[in-house]
Order: structure tokens, then sequence, then C-alpha cells
């Protein structure tokens, strides 16, 4: 018997990553969950232990930088050594680049580039024995300029290329690195106060179409890496 596998992934109580956490647990990997919210990973934790699986959660808000080294080293104390690293984690803000408060910048600079990073260094100890992969939840505003999405477009298309250049660096530790680029995903992501949107989210697409392409690269043979995967709804660009 190979021991289950374990996926560590990062905004996990809702949205995306909730439900990416509800399908891996269902394909028989144990769960190293992280978001900022305790209660509603407690909440998620409980529903999922009493499958064959463990969980263990970690409450962390990745816009303090200073907190995610220390945070994730307790983690992974606990017995678990990822084989999978979902990077899902990220916030998005509306508004013009002319007229951008620094600090939002900052923030947004931090939670979808900066983070990642930081994780990234965090987990790479226990990725590497493991010969293991990461995935990176990316957008298709990486490769595109959207009036009022200046800073997340850009955002996103530096995590494109920090996903290209770890790749690069990770190889010949046998860590693999992959990227999904999505389209509109009809998550909690457009109730937040920072962004300002009118696209109908019926047209977008469900978390769980999103949960089941991260599972598919999970899934792929060792030998082989889907480098970027892109996933649109239907409609295209909303």
């Amino acid at each position: 018997m190979h021991p289950s596998p374990t996926v560590l992934i990062t905004g996990a109580s809702r949205g995306i990553g909730e439900t990416t956490a509800r399908a891996f647990a269902a394909a028989g990997y144990n769960l190293l969950l992280v978001a900022r919210s305790g209660a509603a990973l407690e909440q998620l934790a409980g529903e999922l232990a009493s499958s064959s699986c463990q969980v263990h959660t970690c409450s962390l808000d990745l816009s303090k930088p200073e907190r995610i080294a220390p945070a994730l080293e307790e983690l992974l104390s606990r017995g678990l050594s990822p084989n999978v690293l979902i990077n899902n984690a990220g916030a998005a803000y509306t508004g013009s680049l002319a007229e951008m408060p620094l600090e939002r910048w900052q923030w947004l600079l931090q939670l979808n580039v900066t983070s990642v990073f930081q994780v990234c260094q965090a987990v790479l100890p226990a990725l590497r024995q493991q010969q293991g992969l990461i995935i990176n939840v990316s957008s298709h505003a990486a490769r595109n300029a959207f009036p009022d999405w200046g800073a997340y477009c850009m955002s996103k298309a530096a995590l494109a290329s920090l996903s290209r250049c770890l790749a690069e660096e990770e190889r010949a530790h046998g860590v693999r690195v992959s990227t999904l680029t999505l389209g509109a995903v009809n998550t909690p992501l457009w109730d937040s106060e920072t962004v300002h949107s009118s696209f109908d989210r019926r047209a977008m697409l469900p978390p769980q179409r999103v949960a089941e392409a991260l599972l598919s690269l999970a899934q792929q043979p060792s030998s082989q890496t889907l480098e970027d995967v892109t996933l649109m709804p239907a409609a295209g660009v909303l």
C-alpha cells in the first residue's frame, strides 16, 4: 500500500479552494488547508475528516508577509508532507491605475505574487523530497489588458513569469510547476469590496470545473508536466 498523497491548498476556506479541497479529499488525498478564516477552515475540516483522509488547517493572512514562513513551518511539523502545492489564494482590485492608492497596490502584489513566492520557498524542501508538483492558479488577465483591472492583470502576468522561472530552477530538483490559467469563475471574489463588476455570473465557470482541472493536473504522471492549461467559459471573455 502506498501512503495517501498530500495536497497543500491556500485560500482553502471558500470558492475554488474549498471546492478543490473537497475534490482532492474524495480522490484520497490528505489535506493541508490554509486560509485567513480559521473558523471556516475548522468547519470544512470537520466535514472532510470523517472520510479516510487526514486534514490539518492553518489560519494565515497571506497579506502579512512576516507571518507566512513561521505559520507554514508549524503546519508542516504536524507530520504530513505535501506532494502537491496549490497556490490558489488571491485577490482583485478594480480601479484606474492613475488613482489606485499605493497601499492597495502593495496589498494586491503581496497577495497575488509575493505570498506565492513565500509559500513556495517554505514548502519547496518538502516538495523536493517528494518529487512534487506546484500548481499556481492564474488568470487570462495575465495575457490581456482590461480597463480598471490593470493592477490585477499585472499581478497575474508576474505570477505566470514566476511559474516559468521556478519551473526552470526546480527541474533539477525533480519539482514540476504548472499554471492553471482561468477565465471568469463564479466565486465570492466578485462580492469583494475591492471589486466592482457587472459581469453575468451565470456564464462563468463553476468552481467544480476548476477543481476537476486541478485534480487532473495533480494526477499527471511524474514523467510529464502540463506547463500551462487554460480553462475558459464557453462564452469566452465576459
